[in-house]
């Protein structure tokens, strides 16, 4: 994937903290020396080319509510039709394969424990499946960027 300048200092500058404000594509424009048109038209061709999964904020789970990280045992000819139904769930993000048994992994949040155990439930009900359910006991913060700077 090419990756052009302004994508570049796009990411660089705005991986760790987009501005805080009404119009946060604006200041980022600003602060690139862009339009705001040329910001969005980057993000979308990111997105497009599989660059960039999400714009989006991460928030602390202790604080904004509840969430655990979640496995599926999923046979391989229902993967397709099961990870579209946990997809549906606006409660679910990052949902990943992996080669295991348990082969379909996400993370669900909401507003409290009980929310969750309901939308556990509900998977489970919908799917058949049983969620192994995962919650965090620990945290261990990573600086989890990728500086690109200038080509090589």
């Amino acid at each position: 994937m090419h990756i052009d300048a302004l994508s570049r200092r796009l990411i660089d500058r705005f991986q760790h903290g987009m501005p805080l404000c009404a119009e946060p594509y604006r200041a980022m424009a600003e602060e690139l020396g862009c339009s705001e048109d040329e910001v969005l038209a980057c993000l979308e061709q990111l997105q497009a080319a599989g660059g960039l999964s999400r714009v989006g904020p991460v928030f602390e789970h202790s604080r904004a509510g509840a969430s655990t990280l979640v496995a599926l045992a999923v046979p391989e000819a229902r993967l397709e039709q099961v990870a579209a139904r946990i997809n549906a769930f606006p409660e679910v993000n990052h949902n990943y394969l992996r080669e295991h048994r348990y082969n379909l992994w996400f993370v669900l949040t909401g507003p409290d424990r009980a929310h969750i155990d309901r939308v556990l439930a509900e998977i489970e009900a919908d799917t058949g499946l049983v969620p192994l359910d995962l919650p965090m006991l620990n945290a261990f913060r990573i600086d989890l960027g990728f500086p690109l700077g200038e080509p090589s």
